[in-house]
C-alpha cells in the first residue's frame, strides 16, 4: 500500500547527490544463516537457473504464536485467518494448520488448496465480492464461514443450504463514510437480520476491513459493532464474532533510517529523476502484534469483547510473512552510465520486476537488496532493471548505495519479500518462468540440527517443513 507523500529536497553533494540513502532491513538468525554460508546460495542458483524466492515457515509459526500470544494475555477469545492472498506457498498454508491458524481466502481454488494443507473447513474465512457458486458449496459442505458481503449472497447461501446444515455467516459492514465497492449498508444490514432463516443460515456476526494502519478506527468501529452484536442476538442469531479485517503493518527498516530516507528523498536519487508520489511506509513503530494488542487496549475494548463473550477475528496477510522470505536474481548484466556529472552503475537480472509488486503499483519497494557474496570494494550506486523489453522493467530505479560494484554472476538478495511481493503480479512475460519458490527449514537429523545447518526443497514437492 502507497500511503505517505514525501517532500523533493536535495541538500547533499559530490556522488552522494545522486545515491539514495541506505535502507537496510530487519534481518532474522535464518537469513544470516544464508547469506554467511559460503555455498548455499551458489548451490540454489545454479540448480534453479533463473531467479527465485526463499520462504522460512518456522518463522510464520513464529508470527501467529506472537497474535496468539496476545489474545491470551488479553484474556478474549481470538481467532487468525492467515489471508491467502499474500503469499500461495502451500508450506505457509502448512504452517498455518501447524500453528493453529485458520486461512481467508476468496476463491475455490485458494479454498481447496488450504484444504489440502491440512486446514480443516471450519477454520476457514470466505472473503470477497460476488462469490461463486462453486465457492459459495463449498463453504456450506465444508461448514467454513462466510462474510456475506451483499444480500443476494444470503438468498444463494439458503438455497445451498440443505443437508450440511445452515451456511455460517458474518455479514460484512460498510464501513461509516466509505466509498468502498465492499460491504452492506446500515439499511442492508437491517434487512439481513430479519430475513435470515435460520434453518438455512445461521448468522455469526460481523466482519470489516479498513484501509490504512489506524488503531483507533479499528477499534472504535468494532465496539459499535458489539452493539450490532446485541441487537442481533435479541431477534434470535447466535452472533458470537467480530472480525476486524487486517491491515497490520509490518515493520521493515528502523525508525532512523525511514526519517532519513523521508527527509532526504528526491527525484536525483533515481534513475531517469522519476521519484514515486508515494511509498508503503516501511517504517511501523506498532507492528503486527503490538498493533493488534493497541487495539484491544483503545477504550478497553478487550474488556467490552469479554463481558460480551465475542471473539475477535482477525485477518493478517503481510504481518504473518514478516520476515519469512526473500527474493534472490542473478546479475546477468552491467552497464555504466552518468546523471548529473556522476557515473552510476545499471545491473540487467534474470527475472522481471513483475517479482516485486510495488514496482508495478507506480511505487518502489525500498529495503535495499544484499550483494552477494561480500567483498571488499568501494561504495556503488546502482539501479536495477529486469531482464526484459521493457523500459519501466525496473526492480529497483533508485541508485542503491551498493559496498561494492556489481559482477556478472553476482546474486542480489532482496529481503522480506514473502508478503505480496512474490505473488500479486508475478508473470511468465517474455515466457520466462514465473520464479519458483524455496522452502527453507532446518536440519533435523542429529548431525546437522545442533549448528542450524538449512536444508532446502521446492515448494510443493513432498516433505515437511
Amino acid at each position: 500500500m502507497k500511503s505517505e507523500t514525501v517532500p523533493a529536497s536535495t541538500g547533499r553533494s559530490g556522488l552522494s547527490a545522486i545515491t539514495a540513502t541506505p535502507m537496510p532491513a530487519h534481518r532474522d538468525d535464518w537469513e544470516r544463516r544464508v547469506l554467511a554460508d559460503p555455498n548455499l546460495l551458489r548451490d540454489m542458483a545454479d540448480a534453479i537457473g533463473g531467479p527465485f524466492h526463499l520462504l522460512y515457515p518456522q518463522r510464520v509459526v513464529r508470527n501467529i504464536r506472537e497474535f496468539q500470544r496476545v489474545f491470551a494475555g488479553q484474556g478474549v477469545v481470538g481467532a487468525i485467518y492467515y489471508g491467502k492472498k499474500a503469499n500461495k506457498s502451500p508450506a505457509v498454508v502448512r504452517a498455518c494448520a501447524r500453528a493453529g491458524a485458520g486461512v481467508d481466502v476468496s476463491s475455490a481454488q485458494e479454498f481447496t488448496a488450504a484444504l489440502s494443507g491440512g486446514v480443516r473447513g471450519t477454520d476457514l474465512m470466505v472473503t470477497g465480492p460476488s462469490k461463486s457458486t462453486r465457492l459459495l458449496s463449498l463453504a456450506v459442505r465444508h461448514r467454513a464461514l462466510v462474510a456475506v458481503d451483499d444480500p443476494d449472497e444470503l438468498t444463494r447461501l439458503g438455497a445451498l443450504a440443505n443437508g450440511d446444515g445452515p451456511a455460517r455467516v458474518v455479514l460484512r459492514v460498510l464501513p461509516p463514510n466509505s466509498t468502498s465497492r465492499f460491504g452492506l449498508t446500515c439499511d442492508e444490514l437491517d434487512l439481513a437480520l430479519t430475513a435470515a432463516d435460520e434453518d438455512s443460515i445461521r448468522l455469526e456476526g460481523f466482519s470489516f476491513h479498513l484501509t490504512g494502519y489506524a488503531v483507533a478506527d479499528r477499534a472504535e468501529l468494532a465496539l459499535a459493532l458489539i452493539e450490532r452484536c446485541r441487537e442481533a442476538r435479541g431477534l434470535g442469531h447466535p452472533v458470537t464474532t467480530i472480525s476486524i479485517g487486517g491491515g497490520f503493518g509490518v515493520n521493515y527498516v528502523a525508525a532512523d533510517t525511514w526519517r532519513t530516507f523521508l527527509d532526504g528523498v528526491n527525484p536525483r536519487w533515481f534513475h531517469g529523476d522519476r521519484a514515486p508520489d508515494s511509498y508503503y511506509p516501511y517504517h511501523c513503530p506498532v507492528p503486527g502484534p503490538a498493533m493488534l494488542a493497541a487495539i484491544l487496549e483503545h477504550r478497553r475494548l478487550a474488556d467490552h469483547l469479554r463481558a460480551a463473550g465475542i471473539r475477535l477475528a482477525i485477518e493478517p496477510g503481510r504481518a504473518l510473512l514478516d520476515r519469512a522470505g526473500s527474493s534472490v536474481f542473478r546479475v546477468q548484466g552491467v552497464k555504466s552510465r552518468t546523471a548529473h556529472g556522476h557515473r552510476y552503475a545499471i545491473l540487467t537480472v534474470d527475472g522481471t520486476s513483475l517479482s516485486l509488486s510495488e514496482q508495478w503499483f507506480e511505487s518502489e519497494y525500498l529495503p535495499d537488496p544484499v550483494l552477494w557474496p561480500a567483498r571488499p570494494g568501494a561504495l556503488s550506486p546502482t539501479c536495477v532493471g529486469g531482464a526484459s523489453c521493457l523500459e519501466d522493467d525496473m526492480l529497483s530505479r533508485r541508485r542503491i548505495p551498493l559496498p561494492r560494484p556489481a559482477e556478472i554472476g553476482d546474486l542480489l538478495v532482496y529481503p522480506n519479500t514473502a508478503g505480496y511481493q512474490m505473488d500479486s503480479n508475478e508473470s511468465a512475460f517474455h515466457e520466462l518462468p514465473v520464479p519458483p519458490k524455496v522452502v527453507l527449514h532446518t536440519a533435523n537429523d542429529a548431525a546437522n540440527s545442533a549448528n542450524g545447518e538449512l536444508r532446502w526443497r521446492l515448494d510443493g514437492k513432498s516433505g515437511e517443513c
